[in-house]
C-alpha cells in the first residue's frame, strides 16, 4: 500500500469529525478498497470506533441484498430487517460501517432510488460514520455527504507505483524495462500489481514481450476482478450509466494517448450524436477522466483493452 499517504490523511481526517459520510471513488482497480481498509485499521480510528464493519459485494444485489448483508453483519436476524436494523444501530455506540463495492446494489436504475432511501436512513444516525466505495465519478443522492469531497483516486505517482513493483517482484530487475512495464499499467494500482506478480515468475523481457501480442490478457488470468485486469475494466462497462454514444467515443480514446481537447470534441465533426453525453458519460463511470491539461483520456490499460474489444 503506497502512494495513498495524502488519500488516507484526509480519510481519517473526516472520520474524526461527527458524522462523517464519505464516498471514495475512481476507476476500476484504483485501489478503492485497500484505502478504506487502511482507514478501518488506523489506530484512531480503531479507538473511536470498537464497532467497525466491511460490508463486501462481489455480485448482483437488490436493496434486499443490501439490508439483508448489513443486518447479517450486525447479527439481526428475523423478518422486516430495515427498521430492526435501524433501531440496533441507534441503539448502540458510534460505529463505522464500509460498504465496499457499492456500485453493485446502486447501478440498476430499477432499484437505485430504493437503495439511496436506505443509505439516507443509515445516515440519519448521528452517531454512524459511513463510507462507500463505488467505481466511477458519481456520487449517490439522498446523503448529506462531507465536504469538502473525497476527490476521485487518481493513478499512482511514478515512484509509489515503483516502490508497488518492487514490493512485489524486488528490485533485481533492469530499470528501464521496469519503466517500460510501468508505463503499460498506467500506474492503475491493480494492473501495477497484477503485471510484477507476472514477472516474478517469468521475468520483465517475458512480460513485455507477451504484452506485444496478448496486451491485457498477461494479466487477466484471474477469476475476479481483483485478479483480472480485463474483468475489472468489463465491469465498468457494464454500468447503467454507459451508452452506444460512450462507448464509440472510447473506442476513439483508445487510440489517443493525449487524448482530446474540449474544443476538438466539438468541432471534430465526429460520427458521434451525442459527443457531451457520451462524455459525461465515460466520466461518469471513470472510464475516462479530464486531465490537468484538460483533455479527455483513457488510461493505459483502458485504451488496450478497449482495442481489443471495440476497436474504432
Amino acid at each position: 500500500f503506497y502512494g495513498r499517504d495524502s488519500e488516507l490523511s484526509e480519510v481519517v481526517t473526516t472520520l474524526k469529525s461527527d458524522q462523517a459520510r464519505v464516498a471514495i471513488l475512481g476507476a476500476g482497480g484504483m485501489g478503492k478498497t485497500s484505502l478504506s481498509i487502511a482507514a478501518l485499521h488506523d489506530p484512531d480510528i480503531a479507538k473511536k470506533f470498537n464497532n467497525r464493519y466491511f460490508v463486501l459485494w462481489q455480485s448482483n444485489a437488490t436493496r434486499s441484498d443490501l439490508v439483508l448483508s448489513i443486518a447479517s453483519h450486525l447479527g439481526v436476524t428475523g423478518g422486516n430487517l430495515l427498521p430492526k436494523v435501524i433501531w440496533h444501530l441507534m441503539d448502540g455506540p458510534p460505529v463505522l460501517m464500509i460498504l465496499d463495492n457499492f456500485e453493485t446494489p446502486w447501478e440498476p436504475m430499477s432499484s437505485r432510488a430504493a437503495v439511496e432511501e436506505v443509505l439516507s436512513l443509515l445516515t440519519d444516525i448521528p452517531h454512524l460514520a459511513l463510507v462507500i466505495t463505488m467505481r466511477g465519478a458519481e456520487r449517490p443522492g439522498q446523503v448529506k455527504w462531507t465536504r469538502p469531497f473525497l476527490q476521485p483516486i487518481e493513478p499512482l505517482e511514478d515512484g509509489a507505483a515503483l516502490q508497488t513493483f518492487h514490493a512485489i517482484a524486488g528490485e533485481d530487475h533492469e530499470e528501464s524495462l521496469v519503466r517500460e512495464l510501468l508505463n503499460l499499467s498506467g500506474n492503475l494500482p491493480l494492473a501495477v500489481d497484477l503485471i510484477a506478480n507476472v514477472v516474478v515468475y517469468e521475468g520483465c523481457m517475458t512480460t513485455l514481450d507477451r504484452w506485444q501480442t496478448e496486451s491485457t490478457r498477461v494479466v487477466s488470468d484471474g477469476y475476479d476482478k481483483r485478479s483480472s485486469l480485463d474483468i475489472s475494466i468489463t465491469l465498468s462497462f457494464s454500468s447503467a450509466r454507459m451508452t452506444r454514444e460512450a462507448q464509440a467515443l472510447l473506442s476513439l480514446l483508445s487510440i489517443l494517448p493525449n487524448g482530446l481537447s474540449n474544443a476538438e470534441l466539438v468541432h471534430s465533426n465526429l460520427p458521434i450524436a451525442d459527443i457531451h453525453g457520451a462524455q459525461t458519460a465515460l466520466i461518469r463511470t471513470a472510464l475516462a477522466q479530464v486531465g490537468p491539461t484538460n483533455r479527455l483520456l483513457a488510461l493505459m490499460p483502458i485504451r488496450e483493452h478497449v482495442r481489443g474489444i471495440y476497436p474504432p
